[in-house]
This record gives C-alpha cells, structure tokens and sequence, in this order.
C-alpha cells in the first residue's frame, strides 16, 4: 500500500535558541581527519597509510533527555500519578515504562495557530477543533497540537512563542482515552515568561505547569519540540513515535514520524 512519511521530529542542534540558555545542547563534530591520528596511533600505523588520511566522523554530545523532540514519561510530571483512577495513586512510570501501544496510533491534530503567544487552551477550545474538523476522538489516538511556535524553531523567540494546553483541557483529553500528546512548543503549557506574569498578577501557583500537572490525575506522556505540523491533515494518518530506553528517565528522545496513505 502507498503511503507517505512525514518528519514531524525538530533536529537536534546546538548554537540555535532551541531551549533557554542554561539548558542549550552542546555538539562536538570530530570529523575524518581529526579522528585519523588516534586509530593510526592504536595501530601503530601513520596515518598515511589510512584511505585519503581519513577515519571515523563521530560527535560528542552533551544533552539532557529534554533536548530535541522528545517525550516526557509521567514520572516528569509528578513523582505519582493516576490519583483520579486508584486510592492514593500509584508511582508514576518512567520512560522505558511507558506502554508501547501509546507510540504508534491514529494522529489527529489541533490547529491552534491562531491563538496568541501565552494563551491557555480549554476544553472548549479543544471541542470547537474537533468540531470544526468533524473528529470524534477514539481512545489512544495521538493528538498533536500545531502552534505558532513550530514555524520559531531556532530563533531567538521560539521558548516565548505559541499557546499552551491547560489542565482542564488536558485531562478532558486523557478523560477521553487519549494517552499521548505532542505539540511543536517549547512546552506543552503556556511558555514560562506569560505564565510567569499571570502569577504575578493573580499569586496563583496553581498556574505552573498546569498542563503537565494534570498528569498526577491520569497518567499521560507528551511529546515536545515537534515540527512540520502544518504539513499534516486533520486526521486520516498515524503517528510512530517511540522514545528512546533511557533506564529509568524522565523523558526519551524521539524520532516522530507521521504516515499519511497514498
């Protein structure tokens, strides 16, 4: 069957504003050149005598496992989560926990490009898009939500740019089966420098991280940093998004690819 592939992942960079500043990637390039002299000496060999002087390219590679696209495991959100399913909850799962099954569904996806940087979405936001793209969600389906901030990947204002989704319109998604998000925002809530000002004015920190929190209710995962949002229909494909095993972590760097049909 025909089909066709997107990459909806942001590549990995250093030297652009795809984080703030204290946690910016770091990326070393060794090339085939400068990596000739250390084999050459472990063979005891000049390294004339390699093809065209040259050896291996390799980088070196200081991230955090938030770096890039990526997916959050429950565990970042709160060190317990599904209060709103089990007495007491249960401890929240880690990266290499998080169910396969929730990395390779049905996408649909959200466009909230027109809301303005900062805005907080609600449930009713969520309802009139899916309204407006005549989708009844399905549980497990995988809802990406395209903002603004995708087309600010790397620019100085990218971490300030796009909306965010609220707890209330999060858990009305996970209420309904959904079990992974994504968006093309630095975050999946509203950026730090609006929230921080709605703090300011209300004293209310209940708004941090709101979004995220809502994990603690429902256990849920997030993809962050996604990108080519605008290239994706409504629905009609799937998305494969499986984060990478890092051992117990918070989150896994992820290649995120949709598959639209021919």
């Amino acid at each position: 069957m025909a089909r066709r592939l997107i990459d909806i992942s942001s590549p990995l960079m250093a030297g652009i504003a795809s984080d703030p500043p204290r946690m910016l990637p770091q990326i070393e390039y060794i090339d085939h050149h400068q990596s000739a002299p250390g084999i050459a000496e472990f063979f005891g060999i000049g390294v004339d005598q390699l093809p065209d002087g040259e050896y291996a390219a390799v980088e070196r590679v200081t991230i955090s496992t938030h770096n890039g696209t990526h997916m959050d495991a429950p565990y970042h959100f709160f060190s317990t989560m599904n209060h709103a399913i089990k007495p007491g909850g249960e401890p929240s799962w880690r990266i290499d926990e998080v169910p396969l099954e929730w990395c390779f569904q049905q996408g649909v996806k959200l466009d909230f490009r027109h809301f303005a940087d900062g805005y907080v979405a609600t449930p009713g936001d969520v309802e009139a898009e899916l309204k407006r793209i005549g989708h009844t969600l399905a549980p497990l389906e995988i809802v990406v939500v395209n903002t603004r901030a995708g087309s600010r990947y790397g620019q100085d204002d990218y971490v300030d740019s796009g909306c965010g989704v609220g707890k209330a319109a999060t858990l009305w998604l996970l209420e309904r089966g959904i079990r992974l998000v994504g968006t093309d925002g630095w975050s999946w809530d509203a950026p730090f420098s609006h929230t921080k000002r709605r703090v300011e004015a209300t004293g209310d920190a209940g708004l941090i991280w709101e979004g995220h929190r809502a994990g603690r209710e429902i256990g849920y995962s997030h993809m962050e940093k996604l990108n080519n949002l605008e290239a994706l229909p409504a629905d009609g494909f799937e998305i494969a998004a499986f984060p990478v095993k890092v051992h117990r972590a918070s989150a896994g760097w992820t290649r995120a690819v949709a598959i639209i049909p021919g």
